[in-house]
């Protein structure tokens, strides 16, 4: 029986109610964010209509306003509301898939791997032939990062599988394990970078969209929207898996082509995103929580609405940044450290009579 088959899960009517006006209200709210996102920021008034209806023919708008909205702002925003969607859904895939409330991609060595790629990139570029530096120009630090969170998740998903079935126990261990690992090998090249570099490796760590274009959001965006469209088919599964293996397993679930969809897409989409925007943390494990709380664990409502949320969440923290100190820019990633740390925390306490057992 294919996953998208499986047995639906009861579902109580005013759940199902709850969870779809959720979903309308949370479609409402990223369009108004999105627009509050391109008329935001330190360039003083805009006018963001009418730079996007002059696109499409009505009306006119001015060079100045044109060029902040479509070839600044735009990129800036889709940028961020694809790499938020792409971190909450990852967040609650791995939540689903290892039946702990505290899972996130962080702790199967994704992030530690995509981070160990752009430190080396960063640190190291400066060996490379200098044809080959020419080719791939200021796509070096993304490239590197992705191909680092793809090769983490190859390595973990081997070291996980013997004799055709992956261990999700082993899984999360051996994550833990290279993440440590990695992060080990980060510090030492860290140790050998000059002051420009740690400079340039302090923001990175810290998250921005600030570097967001056109090219690299064609670059990674495929990736991640086709991780993001490839969730929804996981979602009955997860519901049987939160039952045990065994049990989704005699409801006709393929368990094992679920995980390796499950832990390709995470990889792919986590893995990009780190790419283009650094690391930014808290959203994975904040934004499934708090959908939870509201509409309940069933993941088909819980992925599409998870990325409608991550995508908000990203977009209001992108705002944040933009004016908290100006006229500089504040990373992100302190934005939602500082906003999801005390959540974080809160989560710790709740489930602290299960992490006790």
């Amino acid at each position: 029986m294919a996953m998208a088959d499986a047995p639906t899960l009861p579902l109580a009517g005013d759940r199902r109610t709850k969870a779809r006006r959720v979903r309308v209200l949370l479609l409402a709210a990223l369009v108004l964010t999105m627009l509050l996102g391109l008329g935001w920021g330190a360039a003083g008034d805009t006018d963001v209509t009418g730079a996007l209806l002059a696109r499409f023919g009505i009306g006119e708008a001015s060079v100045r306003d044109t060029t902040i909205v479509w070839d600044i702002r735009m990129p800036r925003v889709l940028t961020g509301a694809l790499v938020g969607a792409a971190l909450a859904v990852a967040g609650a895939v791995m939540q689903g898939l290892f039946r702990n409330p505290l899972a996130d991609p962080g702790l199967v060595g994704v992030s530690a791997g995509a981070g160990f790629g752009a430190v080396a990139a960063i640190v190291l570029g400066g060996l490379l032939p200098l044809a080959l530096r020419e080719i791939v120009g200021a796509y070096l630090v993304p490239l590197a990062a992705f191909g680092g969170g793809w090769i983490s998740t190859l390595l973990l998903y081997r070291i996980a599988t013997r004799g055709g079935r992956t261990s999700v126990a082993t899984m999360l261990l051996a994550g833990i394990a290279l993440g440590a690992l990695t992060g080990a090998v980060t510090g030492f090249i860290v140790y050998r970078a000059n002051d420009e570099q740690l400079r340039d490796l302090t923001f990175w760590g810290m998250g921005s969209v600030a570097g967001a274009t056109w090219a690299k959001l064609l670059t990674a965006g495929p990736v991640i929207a086709l991780a993001l469209l490839a969730a929804p088919f996981l979602a009955r599964a997860l519901d049987a898996l939160a039952l045990g293996e065994p049990v989704a397993r005699h409801m006709g679930i393929d368990t094992q082509k679920m995980k390796r969809i499950a832990i390709l897409s995470v990889a792919g989409s986590v893995g990009a995103s780190v790419a283009i925007t650094g690391g930014i943390g808290f959203i994975g494990i904040v934004v499934p929580h708090l959908l939870r709380l509201v509409q309940g664990p069933e993941h088909r409502f819980l992925l599409p609405n998870a990325a409608l949320l991550g995508a908000i969440t990203l977009l209001l923290a992108d705002m944040i940044s933009r004016v908290a100190v100006t006229p500089a820019e504040l990373p992100i990633g302190i934005v939602t450290a500082t906003l999801g740390g005390p959540f974080f925390l809160w989560i710790l306490l709740k489930n602290r009579a299960l992490l006790e057992v």
